[in-house]
C-alpha cells in the first residue's frame, strides 16, 4: 500500500445511527469500572474529568485544537455545569480511543465538520453536572443534610444555613462511593454564568509564549529527522536512486526507501533536506504520467453532459414544469482544484519497537492514526500509543493519514525515534485535494418571475465513499451533495448526482465548508441569475422564496440592513448576496466590491449575519468566521491547482498564494440571538464568499463569472 493508497475505514451505517442516538440522551458512556484512579486516586466520574486531591478539574478533551477555540468552548460547557471558574480547569489532550471518545453525531473519534460543540454540547454538560451532583451528595451526606439544601460554586460545595464549605478535592473517596446518576438536570439559559458570554481563549497565552506543542514540536529524546520526496506523478513508482550523495553529507545517517517516496535521515533537518538535493531519484510516472489539467477538465465536462446520475432529490414534476414554462434557463458552474495550505505542513514523529509503537501527531482523527500504525508495523493497536498535539491548521487535512502511513513506513527502517516532516512543497503537490467540482443547473420561471423549476447537476468525487460511507446513500456521497438540495421553495426541484473521480493516485478529501463550499456558489450565482432576468432584486427575489425559513430570513435581513442594501452605490461598485443553510445554521453574506477604470477588482467589505442557535462563546464565532471567510477569500481570487504530466505544477506560495493581509477587506460579523440548539460555527464562512462576489461584479461590471479563481478573469467598468 503506497501513501495515496486511499484508505478505507469502515464505519458502519449502524454504527453511524447508533451514534447520532446518543445525541442528547444522557448516556456518559466508557465509565471505568472504579472511579478512583488507582494511580493517584483522583476521582473519574466518566471518560472527561479527573479531579484530584488539589480541585484542579482535568479536562480530557473529545476533540482536537486547531485555532477554532474547541478547547475553551468545551471547557465553558463542562465548568457551566460542574460550577467551577475557567482558571480551575487543566485541559488535556484525549487518547486514541474512539470507545471512550467518539463524537456522538458520528460515531468516530473525529473533529470536523462542525459537529464539535453540536457532538458535545449536552454530553459534555452532563458529564460536568453528574460530577457535581455526585459531590454535592457526598458533602451532604458527610454533613448530615440534604443534598437539596447545598450548593455548588467555585468548585465548592456549600451548606449555607450552617455556613460549611468543602472543596472538590476533599469530596473524592466519598463521592467515588456513589453510583454515576443516569438523568441530571440541566442548567436553564437563564442561569448561565459562562454560556453565551465572550471568554479568551485558554490556549492564547501559551502559544503567544511559545511554550505551545504542536505535532512539528515533538522531540522525543534520542531523534532522528527525515526529509522526503514523493513520487510527484499520481500513482507513480520509484524506481532508482543513487544515495551516494547523501550519505556523503554531514550528519546523515541512512536513506530510506519505500515504492513511492524516499527519505534521508540524519542528525538534523538541515542536514536532511541538504542531503536530499544532493540524490538525483529516477522516478516512473506510471500510467497517469501524460495527464494534463485540460484532460481533466475535459472528464469532468464530459460528465456534465453524459455522466451517469444518481437520483438525490425529485419534488413535484421538473420534466413536465419545464415544458409549461419556458424559457428554460441554463448555467454551469465550474469550480477548480484546491489544496488545503495548512500553516503547519504535514509531520509525524514515530518510535517503532518490537512489541510497542509510540506516535507523535497532530490529527483531527487519532483513532484511525493509532489503527493505520498498527496496520503498517502488525503491531496490536493497544501497543500503539497516539501522542495527540495541538494542530497548526486542520482545514479538512488532518481527517487524512497518508502522512501517518508515511511516517510509520519509515519508522519501521529508523533505530530510536524519527521525525518525518513534509516540506511545503510535498505539502503541496501531495495534498487530499478539493478535486474539480462542476454543476449544471437548469431552471424555468413563472409568470411571476420566480422559479418554477429547478434542476441541480452535481459532478464530484465521493470522498465519503471511502472516509466514512455511512455518509453515503444508494451510491450518493451525501456530504458533497450537502447544501445542494438548497433552501428555496420550488415547487417542481430534482438533485442528482454524477460521481467523477480524480485519476488512480491522486487522494481526494475533506476541505473546509466541505459540500456547501461546492454547491453553495451554484445555487447562489444560479438564483442571483434569475433574479436579474426576472427583474427582481436579488434580495427581494430571496426573501420571497424562503417565507417557510424564517431564520434564514432574519440572517439575510440583519446582514441587509448593516450592509445598507438599498443605499445606492456609485459607478463601478456593487453588492452581492449569497445564502446557506448548513450545519445546523443560517448565514448570509454580502460582499461589497469596486472596479477601477483599470479594471482592477478590489473588494471593499463583507458583511456577515449569522444564525448558529445557542452561542457558547460569542468571540469563538466572531474568530472563526472571520478564519473562514478569509480561507474563503483566498480560494476565490487565488485557488487553483494545475496538472502537467500527471503532477501537481504548484509547490509553494508563490505559484499557490493565499490573501495577504493588505488585500483583505472590512469584515463585519454579527450574530442573530437565537435560543435553539447551537449550529456549527468553523465552516459556516467559507462557502458564501464565492457567490457573494460573483453577484457583487456582475452588479458592479455587468459580467457574470461561473468559474474560479477570480484572477483568471479581467473586468471593466460598467
Amino acid at each position: 500500500m503506497s501513501i495515496h493508497d486511499k484508505v478505507n475505514v469502515s464505519v458502519s451505517r449502524r454504527h453511524f445511527l447508533i451514534g447520532v442516538s446518543l445525541t442528547g440522551a444522557g448516556l456518559i458512556i466508557g465509565l471505568q469500572p472504579s472511579l478512583l484512579s488507582a494511580a493517584a486516586g483522583d476521582l473519574e466520574p466518566n471518560p472527561f474529568i479527573r479531579i484530584p486531591a488539589d480541585g484542579k478539574i482535568a479536562l480530557i478533551m473529545p476533540s482536537v485544537e486547531m485555532g477554532q477555540g474547541i478547547y475553551t468552548s468545551v471547557a465553558m460547557l463542562l465548568a457551566e455545569e460542574l460550577e467551577v471558574t475557567l482558571d480551575q480547569v487543566v485541559l488535556e489532550h484525549a487518547p486514541a480511543d474512539p470507545t471512550r471518545y467518539a463524537n456522538p453525531l458520528l460515531g468516530d473519534q473525529i473533529t470536523g465538520g462542525s459537529l464539535a460543540i453540536r457532538g458535545v454540547y449536552e454530553q459534555m454538560r452532563k458529564a460536568g453536572a453528574s460530577a457535581r451532583v455526585m459531590l454535592v451528595n457526598a458533602a451532604a451526606r458527610g454533613w448530615g443534610v440534604s443534598p437539596e439544601t447545598c450548593t455548588a460554586e467555585a468548585g465548592q460545595v456549600i451548606h449555607a444555613a450552617s455556613g460549611r464549605r468543602a472543596a472538590y478535592g476533599s469530596l473524592i473517596q466519598a463521592a467515588a462511593s456513589q453510583a454515576v446518576p443516569q438523568e441530571v438536570l440541566l442548567k436553564p439559559a437563564s442561569s448561565f454564568k459562562l454560556i453565551g458570554k465572550p471568554i479568551r481563549r485558554l490556549d492564547s497565552p501559551e502559544k503567544v509564549n511559545g511554550t505551545a506543542k504542536f505535532g512539528i514540536d515533538a522531540r522525543p529524546e534520542g531523534v532522528s529527522y527525515a526529509a522526503i520526496a514523493i513520487c510527484p506523478h499520481f500513482g507513480g513508482k520509484l524506481r532508482s536512486v543513487d544515495d551516494k550523495p547523501a550519505m556523503a553529507v554531514k550528519g546523515v545517517k541512512q536513506v530510506v526507501l519505500i515504492e513511492d517516496a524516499v527519505a534521508v535521515v540524519a542528525d538534523n533537518t538541515g542536514a536532511a533536506r541538504k542531503g536530499l538535493a544532493a540524490i538525483a531519484i529516477d522516478w516512473d510516472a506510471g500510467p497517469s504520467g501524460d495527464l494534463s489539467l485540460a484532460e481533466l477538465e475535459k472528464r469532468a465536462e464530459d460528465a456534465t453532459i453524459s455522466g451517469k446520475a444518481l437520483p438525490h432529490i425529485n419534488e413535484g414534476d421538473v420534466t413536465k414544469a419545464e415544458a409549461e414554462n419556458g424559457p428554460v434557463h441554463e448555467f454551469v458552474y465550474r469550480l477548480p482544484i484546491l489544496t488545503h495550505s495548512a500553516m503547519e505542513p504535514m509531520n509525524c514523529t514515530l518510535h517503532v519497537r518490537k512489541d510497542s509503537c509510540d506516535v507523535w501527531v497532530g490529527t483531527q482523527v487519532a483513532g484511525r492514526a493509532r489503527q493505520v500504525v498498527a496496520d503498517v508495523t502488525g503491531l496490536p493497536v493497544d501497543k500503539v500509543v497516539v501522542h495527540n498535539h495541538l494542530l497548526g491548521g486542520g482545514f479538512g487535512r488532518r481527517l487524512d493519514v497518508d502522512g501517518v502511513i508515511l511516517a510509520a513506513k519509515i519508522a519501521t527502517q529508523v533505530d530510536g525515534p524519527v521525525k518525518v516532516t513534509w516540506s511545503r512543497e510535498e505539502d503541496i503537490r501531495h495534498d487530499c485535494y478539493r478535486y474539480l467540482n462542476y454543476s449544471k443547473i437548469t431552471a424555468t420561471l413563472g409568470p411571476d418571475g420566480l422559479p418554477m423549476s429547478w434542476r441541480h447537476r452535481v459532478i464530484g468525487p465521493a470522498v465519503m465513499a471511502r472516509w466514512l460511507p455511512a455518509f453515503t446513500r444508494d451510491g450518493i456521497d451525501l456530504d458533497i451533495m450537502g447544501g445542494a438540495e438548497s433552501s428555496y421553495a420550488i415547487p417542481n426541484k430534482y438533485t442528482e448526482f454524477v460521481r467523477h473521480e480524480a485519476p488512480d493516485g491522486m487522494l481526494t478529501g475533506n476541505w473546509r465548508g466541505v459540500g456547501a463550499t461546492r454547491n453553495i456558489p451554484p445555487i447562489e450565482g444560479g438564483i442571483d441569475e434569475l433574479a436579474h432576468a426576472a427583474k427582481i432584486d436579488p434580495l427581494e427575489y430571496r426573501r420571497r422564496l424562503l417565507q417557510h425559513k424564517p431564520r434564514l430570513i432574519g440572517a439575510l435581513d440583519l446582514a441587509a440592513e448593516k450592509a445598507g442594501w438599498t443605499t445606492a452605490l456609485p459607478r463601478g461598485k456593487g453588492r452581492g448576496i449569497a445564502l446557506s443553510e448548513d450545519f445546523g445554521s443560517f448565514a448570509a453574506m454580502i460582499s461589497e466590491v469596486s472596479v477601477g477604470d483599470d479594471g482592477k477588482l478590489k473588494i471593499d467589505r463583507i458583511v456577515f449575519a449569522v444564525d448558529c442557535g445557542q452561542v457558547v462563546n460569542p468571540d469563538t464565532v466572531d474568530a472563526q468566521i472571520l478564519s473562514g471567510i478569509v480561507y474563503g477569500l483566498s480560494a476565490a481570487l487565488y485557488g487553483r491547482l494545475t496538472v502537467q504530466n500527471g503532477a501537481v505544477v504548484e509547490s509553494n506560495f508563490d505559484d499557490s498564494p493565499v490573501l495577504r493581509i493588505h488585500e483583505t477587506p472590512k469584515i463585519e460579523v454579527y450574530i442573530v440571538p437565537s435560543s435553539e440548539a447551537p449550529g456549527g460555527i468553523g465552516e459556516v464562512g467559507t462557502p458564501g464568499v464565492a457567490p457573494s462576489l460573483f453577484n457583487a461584479i456582475f452588479a458592479a461590471t455587468g459580467k457574470r463569472l461561473r468559474s474560479l479563481p477570480i484572477d483568471q478573469h479581467e473586468f471593466r467598468r460598467v
